[in-house]
């Protein structure tokens, strides 16, 4: 199982910018508030926005992974390019899934040593990014015979997904023609209602389901991130097998046992107690490195709110940023230990690379060098590693180490499902509704306005008195 060490968040370690360890001991406020909190959330548990708890277990998993299989089955052999279009919780656990499961050069591979298609997430409307993938694509495969396009939208009217897939259909019809272009199309969507459910009935796109009650920053457990995983090789029993041992984990009382309800802990109490409202996320891995992109959305989305579950104005939430080791050591750490001591640091290492990692060659004949001389990288990141917790902590910054002992498509699932109740419990903490985002429908309400779409007229009339030019400019 992953383990999380968090000595260096308590003030005997860090003074007193930490907490008083026996704060968080057994029979503390905090471990009683955490017992009552953990009743709480199983009395929702599978309910209304909370259903993603149900994902690792069957029926759900079982009509999910039926569902996929075959789909892959009939789809990968012939694949040679997979295109995502898809934003926020429709892209970034499926770019987050391919690059810590998936070698870091997969696209670059030849295809007898991949073990799926090369994968394309679209997660901008950036006309120049959407237009080199099209035409990349398009070189490779000018006929559209190898490609999958998986168009990942509940409702089928967020506009950047909206823009992508009429660019994508149109393609296809032109490539295709009308009646074979559906078979390069994938669509996860609602199983019953809405835009892009009609436009895949009407066309007869093969669909998988976004389940009801699973928000899009909470869904990469169901086909919006399954599908992706496995057409490119990714063991998705496994990452489900990895989320339901973490679930159950999860479900303890006792907050010495439950990491979820220990981490959400830690970091709100650091937050409102010792004003750490930035939480950086840090892993020592290129592969770990972008589920710090899917932890910024899934923490700042959750967690930042104006106002509190009885409508009084909070302005609750903390600030996410992603770094990673040891790249960062030489652009970030000079600003983490000597700049404003307003951050809470998780940092993420591996025990075992196993036989990725690489060893390093002896015979340079440099006396400065040949302390590293028959070590191994992965020696090197975790030293490197432990010496940037060191100097933080000789810096008084409060930080916690998660541990995965291997990158498997386990452990990742196990990390996917901690940061998720965690996120549970500190909405709680925090009282706030955890699933919810207002402030991310003013923008795409906007948005419409902007384009001209009928009935938000009024929208671009607001936006263009708001942002009137004032001759501000230089």
């Amino acid at each position: 199982m992953l383990s999380i060490h968090y000595a260096n968040c308590l003030s005997e370690r860090v003074g007193e910018h930490g907490l008083e360890g026996a704060s968080v001991a057994p029979g503390s406020p905090s471990a009683l508030d955490c017992a009552r909190m953990t009743a709480s959330l199983e009395s929702t548990r599978g309910r209304g926005w909370e259903r993603w708890r149900l994902l690792p277990f069957d029926p759900m998993r079982a009509e999910h992974v039926g569902a996929i299989r075959p789909l892959v089955q009939r789809l990968r052999p012939a694949c040679e390019n997979l295109i995502v279009l898809g934003i926020g919780g429709s892209a970034l656990g499926n770019i987050a899934l391919q690059a810590s499961l998936n070698s870091t050069v997969h696209n670059l591979l030849p295809a007898a040593e991949r073990p799926g298609p090369r994968m394309f997430v679209v997660d901008n409307v950036d006309p120049a990014n959407l237009g080199a993938v099209m035409s990349l694509v398009k070189k490779s495969d000018p006929t559209f015979q190898k490609t999958v396009f998986n168009v990942v939208s509940k409702s089928g009217e967020t506009a950047e997904t909206a823009a992508q897939f009429m660019l994508v259909r149109q393609t296809l019809i032109e490539a295709l023609g009308r009646e074979k272009h559906a078979q390069r199309i994938v669509a996860i969507t609602d199983p019953a209602k809405g835009t892009m459910r009609k436009i895949c009935d009407d066309a007869g796109y093969a669909t998988l389901p976004v389940p009801d009650g699973v928000g899009g920053r909470f869904s990469v457990l169901s086909p919006v991130g399954l599908f992706s995983a496995a057409m490119c090789g990714v063991d998705i029993d496994g990452l489900l097998d990895g989320a339901a041992e973490m679930d159950a984990r999860c479900r303890e009382p006792e907050m010495a046992k439950n990491p979820a309800a220990t981490l959400a802990t830690l970091l709100v109490r650091l937050g409102r107690e010792k004003g750490k409202t930035a939480h950086v996320m840090m892993p020592y891995s290129n592969q770990l490195y972008l589920l710090a992109d899917w932890f910024r959305q899934l923490w700042a989305e959750s967690l930042g709110k104006r106002v509190d579950q009885q409508g009084k104005e909070v302005f609750a939430g903390f600030t996410p940023i992603k770094a990673l080791g040891t790249t960062d050591q030489h652009s970030q750490v000079q600003l983490y230990r000597e700049g404003p001591n307003d951050k809470a640091f998780v940092l993420v290492d591996v025990q075992d690379f196993g036989a990725a990692d690489v060893p390093i060659p002896r015979g340079l004949g440099v006396d400065a060098v040949a302390y590293l001389e028959g070590s191994t990288f992965g020696r090197l990141l975790n030293a490197e590693k432990r010496a940037t917790e060191y100097a933080l902590v000789e810096s008084r910054r409060p930080n916690l180490t998660i541990t995965f002992p291997k990158i498997d498509a386990r452990h990742v699932g196990q990390f996917i499902a901690l940061w998720e109740v965690a996120t549970s419990y500190a909405g709680l903490m925090l009282n706030i509704d955890a699933y919810d985002q207002p402030a991310v429908e003013t923008g795409k309400v906007a948005t419409f306005g902007l384009m001209g779409r009928k009935g938000y007229e009024e929208w671009r009339q607001k936006v263009d008195r708001a942002l009137a030019e004032t001759g501000y400019r230089v």
